[in-house]
C-alpha cells in the first residue's frame, strides 16, 4: 500500500499515480488518519493531501477543537446592571 505514497519532493504526481494515491489516503482518512498524519506519512504538503482528498470524493470532517461559546450570564449580573448598583 505504501508504494505509491511516497514520492520525491517537488515531483509531480499525475494520472494514474495520482488516482491511485488519491484512493489511497482517501481510505486512510475515512478511516480516522487526518491530514496532518498524512502529510507526514506521504511528505507531500498539506495543501496537495487537501487537494487530493477533495478530488478522490472525501467528505471533509469539521476542524477539532470545541467552538466558543460565550458562557450565560447569571441574572444577578443582570439585575444589579439595570438598578446601577454592583
Amino acid at each position: 500500500m505504501t508504494s505509491t505514497l511516497k514520492f520525491t519532493k517537488g515531483k509531480q504526481v499525475t494520472g494514474a499515480a495520482r488516482s491511485r494515491m488519491g484512493s489511497e489516503l482517501k481510505e486512510m482518512y475515512e478511516r480516522g488518519s487526518s491530514i496532518r498524519a498524512l502529510v507526514e506519512l506521504t511528505g507531500r504538503s498539506y495543501g496537495f493531501i487537501h487537494r487530493l482528498l477533495l478530488e478522490s470524493g472525501v467528505q471533509l470532517r469539521p476542524r477539532g477543537g470545541r467552538p466558543f461559546t460565550r458562557p450565560p450570564r447569571r441574572s444577578t449580573e443582570r439585575v444589579a446592571r439595570q438598578s446601577g448598583t454592583r
